[in-house]
């Protein structure tokens, strides 16, 4: 018997039944609204395909239950035309409904503080508060006319999600510093009404939601809460690291764990438990520098108090940490970004085809880090995730011969879909591993999924009996001898060096992390992009006395230069390490036992017994560059056209994959 079982064995829900333990997590549906404020196609085929996948209960993304906060119906909205919202989702659950899954509606009553500017028009909150991303933005305090329509509208909504056919519903969110969370905690609610004052007057509208939404719909349509138990917040957009010793500002555990009881007096029947606020960003968007299953300790004190199913999230993708967190953390296991990178996790764990599972890599790059740009929720790893069917990979009617120049992630994800579609492949790579800048990139204790990609990568290509040849230098004379009829250059990206003319230890970051006893004790990294920071974050965790020097405002490219949830935490774990930042600092000179710097302050000295160089990277297609007057179909994916992240290679040479 598969040791996982108990993931598979049904459940109920008050009366809803479910075939097994493993949910979806609600993630964010903004822009994959029809104009009518539905479902569009995307969305529906993205929902079924995670309950074709195996998963029993499918939570969707928020969905707006006043269409007067955000702008152009960027998310879903059941008030907008009813009738009609319930006529595009029909279709939708009876497929879901199909493969024997449940799909419960999530329902929001808004951002309030921490809404995106650009995304919202009405700036409110519980009461006058700065906004979590524009300070200069002042959120007034909502009337209580406002609090009743916006409780009214949650009631109406449920009772829509029911005559569409939804299993039940979700409120959003006494949790995460939403517009309800903001309510529950004192740091942000400073009414003197109903709505304000002690805890249970500050859960009163999420308590009143609840208490409608039983009355209309009836106590056996099941609601869940979407729920932070701690805050992790000590000051205004700034968290507490898992390590960290602070004190909380926001909710604490032993008010989360009383609000936690009156939620569920209130007629609750689940809870969807996370920790964190939008000010501790990185506690609900988990990036990779957590530990796996980061929430089992909330779980485990909710379980203590309450009598009703608790669903847990946080990177519980390993299927032997999400057995544990079943052993008293929670009653189903909720997977979120994972089913994202792989759609078809629940089966592979059921069959035990664990090798098969793509991995996530908690960068947030194609989900959270596209809906802050303005485009609709994907994966990094996964391209065709979000729209499923327009995306997929097709046979082809031309089958033909294709050379691969390069074995990281881009020629191997054009290898891979190439070859799904009928196309006959041969990879050639230099040297004896697969896997390009992403191996060095995978070294430290934080990037194991990085590694698991490779991994993955590496089993695909065996598995599609892809022709791999490594150890083998390719040229132009190579090429022209090759049997093929198009050629795809993918030769990845080299790390600038730099001579500073000294004696001490001057290394790239690359040497570095694949080679570690070149690192002393006295480091100075120069370069504050992600690989100089997580370079440093690594070899401070040894123990080992680093500095950061770089010469922008800010490391990382600044809070809009990844998703804010990596920057906030990295950026705070420096700093926890006593990692030393200079910013806007030149280096001048590497002496033997030093290197100089120069800021606005002045000439400084840092003493240093190891360089590490971290400026970015240079393309690597001079063999593209003399392979374009061939009489071949030639293209260029990767870095090596041009120099991006993880997920433009793996896009890349998707798009290629899928259209040759």
């Amino acid at each position: 018997m598969n040791k996982y079982q108990k993931l598979f064995e049904p459940m109920t829900i008050g009366k809803l039944k479910l075939k097994n333990r493993i949910s979806m997590a609600p993630m964010g549906l903004v822009f994959y609204a029809d104009p009518n404020g539905g479902f569009n196609e995307n969305a529906q085929n993205y929902y079924v395909e995670r309950a074709k996948g195996g998963t029993g209960l499918i939570i969707t993304g928020i969905c707006n239950v006043d269409y007067n906060e955000v702008e152009d119906l960027i998310m879903p909205c059941p008030t907008y035309r009813p009738a009609l919202f319930c006529n595009s989702v029909a279709s939708m659950i009876e497929r879901i409904h199909a493969y024997d899954s449940k799909i419960i509606l999530q329902l929001t009553g808004g951002l309030g503080r921490s809404a995106i500017p650009a995304l919202v028009k009405k700036h409110i909150a519980p009461s006058i508060n700065e906004n979590r991303f524009e300070p200069s933005i002042i959120h007034r305090e909502m009337t209580t006319e406002e609090i009743q329509v916006l409780i009214n509208n949650f009631i109406k909504s449920a009772a829509i999600a029911k005559k569409g056919g939804f299993d039940g519903v979700e409120i959003h969110a006494v949790h995460e510093g939403y517009l309800l969370d903001q309510f529950a905690i004192s740091f942000y609610n400073k009414r003197t009404d109903g709505y304000g004052g002690d805890l249970r007057a500050r859960l009163k509208i999420a308590t009143d939601i609840v208490k409608g939404v039983k009355k209309v719909c009836g106590e056996d349509f099941p609601v869940s809460l979407r729920y932070s138990v701690k805050s992790f917040m000590k000051a205004l957009r700034q968290g507490i690291l898992p390590a960290e010793e602070a004190q909380e500002k926001g909710k604490d555990l032993e008010e989360g764990l009383e609000a936690a009881k009156i939620l569920v007096e209130a007629g609750y029947d689940m809870l969807n438990v996370d920790a964190g606020t939008y000010d501790s960003w990185y506690w609900n968007h988990p990036p990779m520098y957590f530990e796996k299953g980061m929430y089992r300790e909330f779980g485990r004190a909710v379980k203590k108090v309450v009598d009703v199913p608790v669903i847990l999230a946080g990177r519980l993708d390993n299927p032997d940490i999400a057995l544990d967190a079943l052993n008293g953390c929670c009653d189903i296991v909720s997977y979120g970004r994972p089913l994202l990178a792989d759609p078809y996790l629940p089966e592979k764990i059921r069959t035990g085809n664990f090798k098969d599972i793509r991995p996530c890599l908690s960068c947030h790059d194609g989900c959270m880090g596209r809906i802050a740009t303005g485009s609709p929720l994907s994966c990094a790893v996964n391209p065709a995730c979000g729209r499923e069917e327009k995306y997929g990979l097709s046979n082809t009617n031309s089958p033909k011969k294709v050379l691969v120049i390069g074995g990281g992630l881009a020629g191997m994800e054009c290898a891979r879909a190439a070859t799904i579609r009928g196309h006959k492949v041969t990879i050639v790579e230099k040297s004896s591993k697969l896997g390009g800048n992403i191996i060095p990139g995978s070294v430290p204790d934080f990037k194991t999924d990085d590694r698991e990609l490779i991994k993955w990568y590496e089993y695909q290509l065996e598995k599609l009996s892809i022709n791999v040849i490594k150890n083998t230098p390719v040229d132009k004379a190579y090429v022209e001898k090759f049997d093929a009829d198009v050629i795809v250059v993918a030769t990845g990206s080299s790390p600038i060096s730099i001579d500073f003319g000294s004696e001490n230890n001057v290394y790239t970051a690359n040497d570095v992390l694949l080679d570690v006893s070149k690192a002393g004790n006295k480091i100075v990294v120069v370069g504050g992009g992600l690989v100089g920071c997580e370079a440093a974050l690594w070899l401070a965790q040894m123990g080992k006395k680093v500095s950061v020097v770089e010469m922008q405002s800010d490391v990382l490219g600044g809070p809009h230069g990844m998703p804010m949830m990596n920057y906030s935490m990295l950026v705070e774990l420096l700093a926890f390490n006593n990692v030393d930042v200079y910013k806007n600092t030149k280096v001048e000179k590497v002496n033997k036992h030093s290197v100089v710097i120069n800021n606005a302050e002045g000439l400084a000295e840092i003493s240093a017994d190891t360089v590490i160089t971290a400026v970015g990277y240079r393309q690597k297609n001079d063999l593209y560059n003399s392979l374009n007057d061939g009489e071949k179909v030639l293209y260029n994916i990767g870095d090596s056209r041009e120099v991006r992240n993880i997920m433009n290679a793996i896009w890349s040479g998707y798009e290629l994959g899928r259209s040759i």
